[in-house]
């Protein structure tokens, strides 16, 4: 008994596929008849991002002039790369203070997405501060150490509320290691806290208040909460 072999073009695979569009678009091969897929578009860095923000924030814009200021000079300090593209480099970190809900976290991610969308190569990281707890918290099976040591050395890094979060010695001894760690490494760090200036010595402590005195520009956001107004 001979079997015959038979086409089944809904089983092709993507390369075939492919090769039938590039010989449609040269208008040779079986594919020049109208069946060719429109060629896809590039997956821009800004959108790769989008994915990773949370969907409160996707559309968010760091639109505060101090904000806009920051990333601009962060963009403009940045060593060219591959296709020009300017990498983030050393710079000045950011520390966004307000009472809840006045939209610090909004403009932190917006400060990230603005960067993205001026071209520039970038690897951040965000995490809350009671996040970064729970995931550096020693247990069976979990090197905190290498987690630690990547996020300290991450070139941009986004710590959302801090000291919000209970604190006890570990909580400061982990936290003054990752700050102390930017600081002396001069890597750009947008920084979000409900603690007004005088409270960050008290709750934080003195080594970790003195060098973000010194490695921050401070932004001061003021207003009503805007969660509430928005129930409202």
């Amino acid at each position: 008994m001979t079997a015959t072999l038979t086409d089944a073009p809904n089983r092709r695979g993507p390369i075939p596929r492919r090769l039938d569009a590039i010989l449609a678009a040269r208008g040779i091969g079986p594919a020049a008849v109208g069946t060719q897929e429109p060629p896809s578009e590039p997956v821009t860095a800004l959108e790769l991002a989008d994915a990773r923000i949370p969907a409160r924030y996707r559309k968010a814009l760091g639109n505060h002039p101090q904000v806009t200021a920051w990333a601009e000079a962060i963009a403009a300090a940045g060593a060219p790369g591959p296709g020009s593209a300017p990498g983030i480099a050393e710079g000045p970190s950011l520390l966004i203070a307000g009472p809840t809900g006045t939209g610090k976290t909004h403009q932190a991610y917006g400060a990230i997405r603005t960067l993205l969308a001026a071209g520039v190569r970038l690897r951040w990281e965000a995490v809350t501060a009671a996040d970064l707890y729970a995931r550096l918290r020693p247990r069976s099976g979990h090197d905190a150490e290498r987690d630690l040591q990547s996020l300290a050395r991450c070139p941009l890094l986004l710590l959302d509320d801090l000291g919000a979060a209970r604190t006890s010695e570990w909580t400061e001894e982990l936290t003054y290691r990752l700050i102390n760690h930017r600081y002396e490494h001069l890597r750009p760090t947008l920084i979000t806290t409900n603690l007004p200036t005088d409270a960050l010595r008290t709750t934080l402590g003195d080594r970790i208040a003195s060098r973000l005195a010194e490695m921050t520009e401070r932004v001061i956001l003021t207003g009503p909460d805007r969660r509430r107004r928005t129930q409202a």
